[in-house]
């Protein structure tokens, strides 16, 4: 019996079908956050060329607006149970045009691990038919200029690509945002090695 190679899997047709059920588009810290406090972030995924890509799942975690985690490895002091996040995590598939839409509240500024500070931002993994591995980057926010120009992070990134991570302010509590797969060094987003 001759065994041959099977082709790889990326992450595949399934996507939709397994993960679905699990899709949040509200990662507002729901019961902890006044409606007002509510930000939408929404945008679109293309590829190098401009082309959108749809039938992709976008993951982002978060800290709360006082920048604490919903994770047992938090254990800032004056975290207990009263303000522990009812969430913190969202999953969302790229609807048509590759677009996607999710609401949250900013997270505040956590700590990095040179003691600093660290811009409030959102943690963002991508994954798609095509993608042997999901992708993960950071989306800051255009109207934390001061905070950004202090994070340790978007400090490493070379100034000519820091806008691919910031999402622009287009009216009170909504930003814009665009997932740039591959292309020219100027509109490919920043992804990093975790």
């Amino acid at each position: 019996m001759t065994l041959h190679t099977t082709t790889s899997q990326t992450v595949g047709p399934y996507l939709h079908i397994g993960l679905a059920p699990r899709n949040c588009a509200d990662i507002a810290f729901s019961g902890r956050t006044d409606q007002a406090d509510r930000i939408v972030v929404e945008g679109q995924v293309i590829d190098g060329d401009g082309n959108v890509l749809t039938d992709g799942m976008i993951e982002v975690w978060q800290a709360d607006a006082a920048g604490r985690y919903d994770h047992p490895e938090d254990v800032r002091s004056g975290r207990d149970d009263a303000h522990r996040s009812a969430w913190g995590f969202g999953r969302l598939p790229t609807e048509h045009e590759g677009r996607f839409r999710f609401t949250t509240v900013k997270p505040g500024r956590v700590p990095a691990p040179d003691g600093s500070l660290q811009a409030p931002h959102l943690v963002v993994a991508y994954f798609a038919r095509g993608l042997l591995k999901h992708v993960s980057t950071r989306i800051y926010f255009a109207d934390e200029a001061d905070a950004n120009a202090e994070d340790f992070v978007l400090r490493s990134v070379p100034e000519a690509r820091r806008h691919t991570l910031i999402a622009r302010l287009e009216a009170t509590g909504h930003y814009r945002w665009t997932l740039t797969l591959q292309g020219p060094a100027d509109r490919e987003t920043v992804f990093f090695a975790l």
